[in-house]
């Protein structure tokens, strides 16, 4: 401690004690439970780390502090134009999930964390998502979010920032790729139809030839079913009379 800053407490701890009971609205300040205030002595951090949740103390005219909110933050992402890896142009949206967790860190290291996190995840969603085919991006959704969490939560650990969550939120794709996605999908229904129905004649077919040739084998099963289909008909003249 410097004798500036010496002197400057003891005339601020005079004024204070001149001035009370007035100076004590001034010099007792609250946080919140889900607050932590970082303070600052002519421009030094003061020991003992950030103070709250509760009541601390801060000389009029020589401390300033910092209030820091402890609470889960979510962003929205603005929509990205992002090259896939096979040169396919999608628009991409995702919402981030942070909170801070070393509020010392949030004040110090860095100039406005909030800014700075979301101009960090827009650059991690583009730079993640162009080493991705478009299939992937269409189906490895919560692959791809948990990827742009690791990465986002390593770049923003030097500022006391954690990165909980990250989820993407839509994929665009040109109205052109959209036509051309839809004749693929109708293409290959039909396709599965004809195959179903080839199918179907094939095992057809299958049966019978299996009939023919238990026929040929056995004359006696052809005599069977020729006197069957000959008694349907009597069959049904005889119920008729019956009713």
């Amino acid at each position: 401690m410097g004798c500036v800053e010496i002197i400057a407490t003891a005339i601020s701890i005079i004024v204070m004690v001149l001035t009370f009971p007035i100076s004590v609205f001034v010099c007792f300040k609250v946080v919140s439970e889900y607050e932590r205030a970082v303070i600052f002595r002519m421009g030094r951090l003061r020991s003992g780390g950030a103070r709250g949740p509760g009541v601390f103390f801060v000389l009029p005219c020589v401390d300033e502090y910092c209030k820091v909110d402890l609470r889960t933050v979510s962003f929205d992402v603005p929509p990205q134009e992002v090259l896939s890896k096979d040169s396919v142009t999608v628009t991409v949206d995702a919402v981030v999930y942070y909170r801070i967790s070393d509020p010392l860190k949030a004040v110090i290291q860095v100039s406005n964390y909030s800014h700075s996190t979301r101009l960090l995840a827009a650059t991690t969603l583009r730079n993640v998502l162009g080493t991705r085919n478009l299939s992937e991006l269409l189906t490895e959704r919560e692959t791809i979010s948990h990827t742009m969490q690791v990465s986002l939560d390593e770049a923003t650990d030097p500022w006391g920032v954690k990165v909980e969550r990250v989820e993407i939120k839509d994929v665009s794709l040109p109205t052109a790729l959209q036509r051309a996605m839809a004749a693929e999908a109708e293409a290959a229904r039909e396709a599965r139809a004809k195959v179903i129905a080839a199918e179907g004649e094939m095992k057809s077919s299958r049966a019978l030839k299996e009939a023919s040739e238990i026929i040929s084998a056995s004359p006696s099963a052809l005599q069977k079913i020729l006197s069957l289909v000959t008694d349907v008909p009597n069959l049904s003249e005889t119920q008729q009379r019956q009713q």
